[in-house]
């Protein structure tokens, strides 16, 4: 569903007669894919040399670019909290979904002004990648940091007896404060362990007072209790609870501190709240910008490819095919034979061994015509990069 071809192919009499011939033969007459013609405007040739070492950088641009922006896509999803539909919603180019933008792709002559030469262009397309990547960084540090210190918080709130915070279930009443001699004590036991603790608490040491312990918390698999005591014989009696497997929780009564944590809490979330938006918006722009930019490199690299494979004067037609369902092997193959004629290297159809110095330099995949294959599915985790 989410897998093109990005071909091109020298001109016959002309270009139009290439793309009417590929038409026929994959589309109309055996139903294999569907066709679009891929609009290049008339880029700058320049010298067979610099065609060559661009050939290979623009093969690392590529994979440079498509990484970043799997990346900003990849961050979204986890901003968005992983809702798939409501993510793949989200991705758009140029205002439209991505199949479309690449489907009707039209070259942004504002941002890669033709009259610069290829080189100048991918450096433009590389220092904005660049520079997205570098904020992209510094935006999610600071905002995972932010969630990160709120979801602690909210484990405190909601966790096990062991670990919570216990602002919001111990009240003022529970406690014996400002004695000189008396201290109050959080002990957490296992549930099934409640008699236990009720024969034992009160002679784990002396001066304990007797029927002091209340329960204050059951969350189902434990107990709070407290139990008053000298302060005097606290730290004996801790001792004595761990070895019958009673956990102490080191807790003072604090309404000041049981308040600024209920703050810093609500501030948190406040914050998350307030950065939500702006983020999203963010990642939503520059995953559009990087996404036309990446299929920018992709028009050159079939530019560069087919001056390099056809000659000068420039006469290819570039064509971009989404193969249907199952049909793939079918359309290879009857590519490989329908332009057989242009490579005799290719005849065979794929073959890893071929090493065509300055022809498809970084590719894994040769063939007798220009093609890169196109991946939109920004959920795919094995997507090449």
């Amino acid at each position: 569903m989410y897998e093109f071809w990005l071909i091109s192919a020298p001109g016959d009499k002309t270009c139009a007669q290439t793309w009417e011939s590929l038409n026929n033969l994959t589309a109309r007459q055996n139903n294999l894919s569907t066709n679009y013609k891929f609009q290049i405007p008339d880029l700058k040739v320049g010298t067979l040399d610099v065609l060559v070492g661009l050939s290979d950088d623009l093969g690392k641009l590529d994979d440079y670019v498509e990484r970043v922006t799997r990346k900003l896509a990849h961050y979204l999803g986890e901003v968005l909290e992983n809702q798939r539909e409501n993510l793949r919603e989200n991705l758009k180019a140029g205002g439209v979904d991505l199949v479309t933008y690449l489907s009707r792709f039209q070259w942004d002559l504002a941002k890669y002004p033709i009259k610069q030469s290829l080189r100048n262009i991918a450096e433009i397309i590389s220092k904005q990648v660049s520079q997205v990547e570098s904020d992209l960084k510094t935006k999610s540090n600071a905002y995972n940091s932010l969630k990160g210190n709120l979801q602690n918080l909210e484990r405190k709130a909601t966790g096990s007896l062991l670990t919570r915070n216990l602002a919001d279930i111990v009240k003022k009443t529970d406690f014996v404060l400002d004695s000189e001699y008396l201290t109050t004590l959080l002990v957490v036991i296992p549930k099934n362990n409640n008699q236990d603790w009720q024969i034992k608490y009160e002679t784990l040491t002396d001066m304990v007072v007797p029927r002091s312990s209340k329960v204050l918390f059951d969350d189902g698999d434990s107990l709070l209790v407290s139990v008053t005591l000298f302060k005097r014989v606290a730290d004996e009696f801790k001792h004595h609870c761990r070895e019958c497997k009673f956990s102490v929780r080191d807790f003072t009564y604090n309404e000041e501190e049981m308040i600024a944590g209920k703050n810093e809490l609500s501030k948190l979330e406040a914050d998350k709240k307030k950065q939500f938006g702006p983020l999203v918006k963010w990642l939503k722009i520059n995953f559009g910008e990087c996404f036309a930019a990446w299929i920018h490199v992709k028009a050159l690299r079939v530019f560069v490819e087919s001056v390099l494979r056809y000659g000068l004067p420039v006469n290819f037609q570039a064509m971009l095919l989404h193969p249907h369902k199952k049909a793939q092997r079918r359309l290879r193959e009857e590519l490989n034979k329908h332009y057989s004629h242009l490579d005799s290297a290719a005849l065979a159809g794929n073959d890893p061994a071929v090493d065509i110095p300055g022809l498809n330099m970084g590719q894994h995949e040769y063939y007798a015509y220009v093609f890169y294959k196109i991946n939109l599915d920004m959920l795919d985790s094995n997507a090449r990069f």
